[in-house]
């Protein structure tokens, strides 16, 4: 199977920086997993990497997007997969690096498997069916294809009966074959999974003042430069967390420290929702950084494991 080596963690907790020293010692090429760098134009507010910082090592998927453009995690899937291709052919080792639990798991899920769910005329058939011969026909239907529900199922319980019934028309599984995580990560990678985590206390302070320097940084003349060029709140890239508080602030809805209150509230909200999607991943290899003393104890650990696995 080919490899693909994972880097994921909350907003804030320090991914860059450890994944460009992974990247130099098993020779990567980072392929971004963060749903706001695709875009064009904006820099300060999505933390995207400058071409300075990359220190030679290509990224690939930030800065594609022209923001007035809706984007979704098809496209995303489409084109990743396309890179770690292209990785491949030039015996690199391709890195999916970022914070969007969705685009990840687009690569690393197998959700082609929940294609074809639904059967509405077969479902409105057995429902029928019930009604005309009796709920303990359509169960006893269950016998021979799927033993394990037809004994662990009630007849009176039609919904959940008609849908073992359903999945086994469809897909030639069992209700259960279907939900397994065998199905869920029949996927044609090996994986390796490492999520960043620390302290929360540490990580919202973290988030408190990276939102600071945004700020110092130009974050506000960026939002204006997007407006200014049409960009409008409606959009999909501008409901970004820091683009959405401060077009209320320069429409005068709010003021600046409003604006600058709900940017750290939303995005210590948001690191709080990607660990609880994280947290859901069984093959996730958990990096604690307050038990390191440095980025390169991290990387030297994150190395040796995946030498190990």
């Amino acid at each position: 199977m080919k490899k693909l080596f994972i880097l994921a963690g909350p907003t804030a907790v320090g991914k860059t920086d450890i994944s460009i020293e992974v990247a130099k010692k098993i020779d990567g090429e980072i392929i971004s997993a963060d749903s706001m760098q695709i875009y064009k134009y904006m820099n300060i507010g999505s933390a995207k990497i400058a071409k300075g910082e990359m220190q030679e090592i290509p990224h690939y998927l930030i800065d594609i997007i022209d923001p007035k453009e809706n984007f979704n995690v098809s496209r995303y899937k489409n084109l990743a997969e396309k890179t770690i291709e292209d990785i491949y052919s030039r015996n690199k080792f391709p890195m999916l690096v970022g914070g969007t639990g969705l685009y990840i798991n687009s690569l690393i899920c197998n959700y082609g498997f929940t294609d074809a769910k639904v059967d509405v005329n077969y479902r409105n058939y057995l429902e029928n069916l019930a009604k005309v011969q009796g709920r303990e026909y359509v169960h006893s239907l269950l016998k021979d294809i799927d033993a394990v529900s037809y004994e662990r199922l009630y007849p009176n319980d039609l919904k959940r009966v008609v849908r073992a019934l359903e999945v086994h028309k469809l897909t030639g599984k069992t209700i259960g074959e279907f939900n397994s995580k065998d199905s869920l990560y029949d996927i044609p990678y090996k994986i390796y999974y490492f999520v960043l985590n620390m302290d929360r206390v540490k990580l919202y302070e973290r988030i408190n003042k990276r939102v600071d320097l945004m700020i110092e940084k130009g974050l506000i003349d960026e939002v204006k430069n997007l407006k200014s060029m049409g960009y409008t709140k409606d959009m999909q890239s501008m409901k970004g967390i820091g683009y959405k508080e401060l077009i209320r602030y320069l429409e005068g809805d709010i003021s600046l420290d409003e604006a600058v209150y709900l940017i750290k509230k939303g995005s210590r909200n948001y690191a709080k929702r990607q660990l609880t999607w994280f947290r859901k991943d069984e093959r996730v290899i958990w990096v604690n950084k307050d038990e390191f003393t440095s980025n390169k104890e991290i990387v030297n650990y994150i190395i040796n494991t995946l030498v190990t696995c």
